[in-house]
């Protein structure tokens, strides 16, 4: 069990927050159970649309205010933010991992991309930069600057459930604008950890009350959030079908949408790999939080001379995972989030079956002791082939796909032929065949990589996909400018007017 009172937590807890302070909520109760051991945790009372009016439009407050701060005075809140979860990454991180399910150094690894993301906004607070360009016109100045949008919404899903919020909260608080959170309601109780730690720090530092808000509820109150035009962008991570409803929403009020959505990731195994290399980026991205981010890897695409010699070690590797609890750091693989996951899985495997898929490694549901949740599975290997409709559709559990190729060109094909675009990878120490994949004929998505797995993105680069996976990008390089708006200016420093294209317009 976790010491909830160590972040700031209790058995009954509010679904709205504004900043330090919490409002008396009176929408449905979530219970929240740990996928661990099914034991109840505690309990949230959701967010009403009462109270979040009231969070909402105390951000617009904020924003005017906020707004105002120097970025590397808004900078200097986020570095304090940083340390704070520095001093607190232990106790989140196990709290991450109890209330998900991921392992236990997963889950210090999440709260390790917040303290990374934070560094990262510090050194951007300095560096939002904009261009100068040399106007036609004698006597006139040109550049464009750009300045913070205003209440950004976001979106989380319960596999990441702080990671991703920071990515796009620390950006968008140096870049001006204010936050407002809706978490999964799957892990609420991480999010309200976190909000507690930023809290504190924001009333030191004299923070306006609304800047950084939280409201916790279910599918209605995302749907709030998607159609509220005071929110100038809604950021918003999980499947492709709530991300089409959002970019919808969003669309028809010509708001602004940053989607993260699944992936159907595959790796490409050719004959020139170093296969030590190559079993430990698959077996981790085929099995790393019980198969559930949206970077896992769900398919291998293995060169026909190779096959079995991958199938045979693949399938020795799996044999060797150790399932439990996540906190036992001895083991591999956590549960999966419930028993509606559990259920996902389980009717994947029954179609892969009926379209002819082959089990090398057989899966199930464990139980007995150590399993009582009902949320444990196993890791699980079919043979398959590309077209099968199993195949091109994402399952957020621990089933890889093996799909076998002749020629590289047929393997992109192969790639490249599914609805997703989020992650991929090739293993080879064939230069040419490294470059072919990372070229304009080669993998199609967001994200391309080369002798390392499909998950474990590092925040330096922006982080997002193509197609069926938003387009969207968060995190590092120029991913920023989604938190603002462009603004051209020109200025005429001169005696006398004058017309773009020499126009001439005299009085």
């Amino acid at each position: 069990m976790i010491d909830l009172s160590l972040l700031g937590l209790s058995d009954k807890n509010s679904g709205a927050y504004t900043g330090s302070k919490s409002l008396q909520t009176s929408g449905k109760k979530i219970e929240c159970s740990s996928p661990v051991d099914g034991k109840m945790i505690a309990t949230v009372d959701s967010c009403d649309f009462d109270n979040y009016d009231k969070v909402v439009s105390l951000a617009q407050n904020a924003f005017v205010e906020w707004r105002l701060w120097p970025a590397p005075k808004r900078g200097e809140v986020v570095r304090q933010v940083g340390e704070a979860l520095r001093e607190n990454k232990l106790k989140l991180g196990k709290l991450v991992s109890y209330e998900m399910g991921k392992s236990l150094q997963e889950g210090y690894g999440e709260v390790q991309e917040m303290i990374d993301i934070c560094d990262f906004a510090v050194g951007l607070s300095r560096q939002l930069y904009g261009l100068t360009m040399h106007s036609e016109r004698p006597g006139h100045r040109m550049y464009e600057q750009w300045h913070p949008l205003g209440v950004v919404g976001i979106i989380s899903a319960f596999n990441f459930p702080v990671a991703v919020w920071s990515w796009n909260a620390m950006l968008a608080l140096v870049c001006g604008d204010v936050c407002v959170w809706k978490p999964s309601e799957k892990t609420p109780l991480s999010a309200i950890a976190c909000q507690n730690i930023v809290s504190d720090i924001f009333s030191k530092n004299a923070v306006p009350e609304g800047v950084c808000s939280l409201v916790i509820g279910e599918k209605d109150l995302g749907e709030r959030f998607a159609n509220d035009t005071r929110i100038s962008l809604v950021s918003a991570t999980g499947s492709t079908k709530m991300g089409k409803a959002v970019a919808a929403a969003v669309g028809a009020r010509l708001g602004r949408s940053l989607l993260e959505l699944g992936g159907n990731n595959a790796i490409i195994i050719t004959p020139d790999a170093d296969l030590d290399v190559a079993m430990i980026g698959c077996v981790f991205g085929a099995v790393g939080t019980a198969g559930q981010r949206c970077t896992t890897t769900r398919r291998l695409i293995i060169h026909e001379s190779i096959y079995e010699t991958v199938k045979s070690k693949l399938t020795k590797a799996f044999m060797q995972l150790r399932i439990g609890n996540p906190l036992d750091e001895n083991n591999h693989v956590g549960p999966l989030i419930d028993k509606g996951a559990v259920k996902s899985y389980l009717n994947a495997i029954d179609a892969c079956k009926k379209e002819g898929g082959k089990f090398v490694v057989e899966g199930g549901v464990l139980e007995g002791e150590g399993y009582e949740s009902g949320c444990y599975v196993k890791p699980t290997i079919a043979e398959a082939q590309p077209h099968f409709n199993i195949v091109q559709h994402e399952t957020f559990a621990p089933i890889l796909y093996l799909l076998k190729y002749n020629a590289l060109e047929e393997a992109i094909q192969i790639q490249n032929g599914v609805p997703q675009g989020l992650s991929s990878s090739i293993m080879t120490l064939n230069l040419r065949e490294a470059e072919l994949f990372l070229s304009a004929q080669g993998s199609d998505c967001g994200i391309a990589n080369v002798n390392i797995g499909t998950s474990g993105a590092e925040i330096g680069g922006a982080f997002g996909g193509e197609k069926d996976s938003g387009g969207g990008r968060e995190s590092g390089s120029d991913a920023w400018r989604a938190y603002m708006r462009r603004q051209t200016n020109t200025i005429n420093y001169s005696q006398t007017p004058a017309l773009a294209q020499g126009i001439k317009f005299d009085l």
